[in-house]
């Protein structure tokens, strides 16, 4: 009989460890076999490239090569982000304007350029050499991933911010600009998320919602399968229907495991539900230090700065006067008025969102809100004003007083507080409360069908959220939202295009040949209101920007714009498409 019992106890012991393991798999491990498999799948490449003249053989395996890195992408660039950006960034070269150096562009994106459409054997050399230096920066990887912490926060933070890329890169075409292979390789990412979310070690009272996230990974999997053309693809159900439901499930799964939240430095927050919730976002990401941190207070006293004229030098302009809230915070003008009332170069720019961008100005010589401030008051042409000079001013006020006490602790105004002050009210200007934003979360009557078929053509055929990053459609690139991009778009000097702007933007101030003619990617939220268009207010219409984009840009209009980052070719949009996109950036608008 103790015999027997001991049977018992050894069986339910056996079965519960089973139980218990069933969502136990050593996380570095599996990551490590993934690499080792795209590593392979690499050399094999390298192999058929060196010999093969088949397009079709060499394209094929490329997919597979691929495939195989959705695998491990949420790995690679979770933890390796500098190495992933030779892995699978952009075809387009990495600046350091700090040292003045350049990089050029490796990995999947250069070599789906020289494969697609169409193989040239002439390209064999470099295309060998690629697929190579693509194989030494996955060892790499393997190196960094093989010394890497991967706790159950990162490893649950990482598998979050994968389904965000899905939805911000992923189906958008940003990663395959030439392949169009994005629905595939989304239907990759998804097949392997259950597998990444049983490496979370949460014990087995969170197996149901494992469950559940596996099942709601299979089903848009399988819409990826059944709906697999890049053109026709409808993203405006995929991520309402299945991927938001994925990223609650993955919220619900970390505070039922009680994993702790990774304290990240940039704009998402870690405890967002889904990418769309009202505050998903940090304002506080690009301040300069923490003592710049938001408080209501701050933004109180920085309104009323906002609005006073005493800020200029001649105490006749405030900020207001060419930051119109009517307008989305811009002026309505082609280009800005100076102080003695003429027309200067570039177009005012929203200040909605502008907290969420690393860079300000047209040409992103600023890195903070704080410093724009500076930059504009001091400026003889738009305040002709000084910090010190408000600061003054300001001591003379027994209002301000109390609201430099309120806000800093001290009636005395420092003049770091007043561009803080003001920074933090252009903090309080992203209200994501927009139709788009009621859709996202839920509302699906918001929006109607010509908006949401713009809003597939926008993350779609027309390429528009390659730059215009879903959800702030500005140039702050997802997932991780720390950084801000510029573009080369060859923007004309009048609606003739005839003749390119000679504005240089960015190259004003770092003479490297790429950045000629680089403007900031601009937000896109309220741009219904928001009318001039482009850094010289060049179009007056929605329509007219979206028809130039549609040509291919300056380049597409036969300007010389050798380092256009915008793709040269037209993007063959029917006069309905254009309009229904138009339809949707006027879903942008905040209520």
């Amino acid at each position: 009989m103790r015999y027997f019992l001991s049977l018992i106890v050894t069986f339910l012991a056996l079965t519960s460890c089973q139980k218990e393991n069933r969502y136990t798999v050593s996380v570095k491990s599996t990551v490590l076999a993934e690499a080792d498999s795209l590593l392979t799948a690499t050399k094999q490449f390298s192999e058929l490239a060196n010999k093969s003249n088949d397009t079709k053989a060499l394209q094929a395996k490329f997919m597979q090569c691929r495939v195989l890195y959705k695998r491990s992408e949420w790995a690679i660039e979770y933890f390796i982000p500098d190495v992933a950006r030779f892995i699978n960034g952009p075809a387009l070269d990495e600046l350091e304007l700090e040292e003045n150096r350049e990089f050029p562009p490796h990995g999947f994106q250069v070599i789906e350029e020289l494969l697609f459409p169409e193989f040239d054997p002439k390209t064999r050399g470099e295309l060998v050499r690629e697929i190579n230096t693509l194989a030494s920066n996955i060892m790499i990887c393997q190196k960094h991933l093989d010394a890497v912490t991967m706790s159950n926060d990162y490893v649950m933070d990482a598998a979050k911010l994968q389904v965000y890329r899905i939805i911000t890169l992923g189906i958008t075409g940003f990663d395959s600009p030439v392949a169009l292979a994005s629905v595939p390789e989304a239907k990759a990412s998804l097949e392997y998320l259950p597998q990444l979310v049983g490496m979370i070690g949460t014990g087995t009272t969170t197996d149901p919602i494992k469950d559940q996230i596996a099942a709601l990974a299979k089903k848009a999997a399988k819409y990826c399968a059944v709906n697999n053309d890049f053109n026709t693809f409808d993203r405006a159900v995929f991520i309402l229907e299945y991927l938001n439901p994925i990223s609650k499930k993955l919220s619900e799964l970390q505070k039922a495991a009680n994993i702790p939240y990774v304290n990240r430095t940039n704009a998402l927050r870690a405890n967002a539900v889904t990418l769309f919730d009202e505050n998903a976002f940090d304002v506080d990401a690009f301040i300069p230090s923490p003592e710049y941190e938001f408080s209501k207070e701050k933004a109180a006293l920085g309104e009323k700065l906002f609005y006073d004229t005493m800020l200029s030098g001649d105490n006749t302009r405030s900020c207001a006067s060419c930051h119109s809230p009517e307008k989305a915070f811009t002026d309505g003008i082609k280009t800005s008025t100076s102080l003695s009332g003429s027309s200067l170069r570039r177009n005012t720019p929203t200040l909605t969102y502008a907290s969420l961008q690393h860079g300000q100005f047209w040409d992103l010589r600023q890195p903070d809100l704080e410093k724009q401030s500076m930059d504009v008051v001091s400026n003889a042409d738009e305040m002709h004003g000084s910090m010190a000079n408000i600061a003054k001013k300001v001591a003379g006020s027994e209002e301000y007083k109390k609201l430099f006490v309120s806000a800093f602790g001290k009636g005395d105004a420092r003049e770091w507080q007043i561009q803080n002050a003001i920074a933090s009210y252009i903090r309080t200007l992203n209200k994501f409360n927009s139709r788009f934003d009621k859709y996202m979360r839920g509302d699906v009557k918001a929006l109607t069908a010509n908006e949401i078929n713009g809003m597939n053509l926008f993350m779609g055929k027309a390429k528009c959220a390659t730059c215009h990053f879903t959800p702030i459609f500005n140039g702050t690139v997802p997932p991780s939202f720390s950084k801000t991009e510029h573009e080369v778009v060859g923007t004309p000097a009048d609606t003739k295009g005839t003749k390119l702007s000679d504005d240089t933007g960015r190259y004003i101030y770092n003479k490297m040949p790429q950045l000629k003619n680089a403007y900031k990617t601009p937000g896109l939220r309220n741009v219904a209101k928001t009318a001039p268009y482009m850094h010289n207010g060049v179009y007056d219409t929605l329509e007219e920007v979206v028809d130039f984009y549609n040509k291919g840009g300056g380049a597409g209009l036969g300007l010389p714009v050798d380092n256009q980052t915008l793709p040269f070719d037209k993007l063959s949009l029917t006069q309905q498409e254009m309009d229904d996109i138009v339809a949707f950036m006027k879903t942008l608008t905040d209520e």
